[in-house]
């Protein structure tokens, strides 16, 4: 436990992870637009390289 944290405090935290988050949001615009296939994976791939260069980075 956080010596700083309150017990009784209700406060939740999530945390989600990104890339999932994209590649999951890729795949169903794919399903939905498969002409946007190239688009969506440029994308992807801008945004995981701009995670990858910089892992400290928070969305």
């Amino acid at each position: 436990m956080h010596p700083f944290r309150n017990p009784r405090d209700p406060t939740v935290n999530i945390h989600l992870a990104l890339q999932p988050l994209l590649a999951l949001l890729a795949g169903i615009l794919i399903l939905i637009r498969p002409k946007l296939l190239s688009l969506i994976v440029a994308i992807y791939l801008i945004v995981v390289g701009v995670l990858g260069l910089f892992p400290g980075l928070r969305l």
